[in-house]
């Protein structure tokens, strides 16, 4: 019952910077839970661990205020650690939650999950038979967790699908490289970022200086294609590669003295030359920065389809039990003030993906295909 008083204290001091008008229903609230809590542990059929149980409401409280908010115990926290040093055992997926339902915002490259054909914005439905709904997103994380080379099934449900639809997937070691490149037809300069980690922008910046030595090389396609996003920073620094001023992105939070906005520095890394940008469903967060503002400024062509919509910061703050929490703190603004949060990028040339082998830089890369076209006159 320790952890239980801690909460309701904690939930008493929470209280303290709520209205007078708002008291009672705080303190009624408190009875209450304390109240079911009571009779979970008399009545309940099976025995409950409490720890569990109380870890599952601190969850609670956190993803009742978004998607992406969430509770991390100690071991989540090591693992989140271990999987941002850029390797780690796993189906390699970026998933949130909407409506109770964990949804995947975008495979990784090159994944056990891109392989067999799981796409974003579909909805994990069971995992090894077990209904996912219901859950939290953190136990259905755990769910899918595993020793590299075990495997899992799971069923997942696809807008326009009539059907669910069931992946057999090998879990392997997940290995982000998050910076690929290679050179079209002679004459374009193509880059695919799929994350944006702590040293994209010196791999990107390294790969535009090589390009600019091919005197041939004068348009550039960049690749955001089911990039869940990253690093605000390296966002920031992306988007300033291409633009010689104007803001590139602002953030607007609770505290009024936490607002910023970040201005573009002289300097077009490939001096005003095309850029065509490449984005889906999958691309969210930093990638919808990078798009938004290069579309805003009229500075790059967005092609494909419409982004996440996920416009909003997360800070980890540690806590004193060395978990964590993951905690929206603010949101992003385009230049043009707009938020992306869930209205997400909408390209300036509309292809979506086409046919049930589609799968990025192949052959059936109809999207690519088509920038290269139109890149191409």
């Amino acid at each position: 019952m320790k952890k239980i008083s801690l909460l309701i204290f904690c939930l008493i001091l929470f209280k303290s910077n709520l209205s007078l008008s708002n008291e009672t229903d705080i303190y009624k609230k408190i009875d209450l839970f304390t109240e079911v809590l009571e009779k979970i542990n008399k009545d309940y059929v099976e025995e409950v661990d409490q720890s569990d149980a109380m870890d599952a409401a601190i969850n609670g409280v956190l993803q009742s205020l978004d998607p992406y908010s969430s509770y991390m115990s100690p071991e989540m926290l090591k693992e989140m650690q271990t999987e941002t040093r850029g390797e780690f055992g796993g189906l390699g997926i970026e998933v949130g939650m909407e409506a109770g339902v964990v949804k995947v915002i975008s495979p990784i490259d090159g994944s056990p999950a891109e392989s067999v054909g799981v796409k974003a914005g579909d909805y994990i439905v069971k995992i090894n038979g077990t209904q996912v709904q219901g859950k939290t997103l953190s136990e259905a994380v755990d769910l899918m967790r595993g020793p590299v080379g075990s495997e899992i099934e799971i069923t997942v449900r696809r807008i326009g699908v009539r059907k669910a639809l069931t992946f057999n997937i090998v879990r392997d070691i997940i290995e982000i490289k998050s910076v690929k490149s290679k050179v079209i037809e002679n004459e374009i300069g193509y880059v695919r970022l799929t994350s944006f980690n702590d040293n994209s922008s010196d791999q990107l910046e390294d790969i535009i200086k090589d390009y600019k030595k091919n005197k041939k090389i004068n348009k550039y396609i960049l690749d955001l294609r089911n990039n869940p996003g990253g690093l605000l920073n390296q966002a920031i620094r992306i988007t300033d590669f291409f633009l010689d001023n104007g803001e590139i992105v602002s953030t607007k939070s609770k505290k009024k003295f936490d607002n910023r906005k970040w201005f573009a520095k002289k300097g077009d890394l490939i001096d005003g030359d095309t850029l065509l940008i490449l984005i889906n469903y999958g691309s969210a967060s930093a990638s919808e920065i990078v798009a938004g503002a290069l579309k805003d400024h009229k500075r790059a062509i967005i092609l494909g389809e419409s982004s996440y919509g996920k416009g909003s910061v997360q800070s980890i703050i540690p806590l004193k039990n060395r978990g964590a929490i993951r905690l929206t703190v603010a949101k992003y603004y385009l230049p043009s003030g707009k938020s992306i949060s869930e209205v997400g990028v909408r390209p300036d040339i509309e292809v979506n993906e086409e046919g049930d082998d589609f799968r990025i830089k192949t052959d059936t890369d109809n999207q690519l295909n088509y920038a290269i076209k139109l890149l191409n006159g």
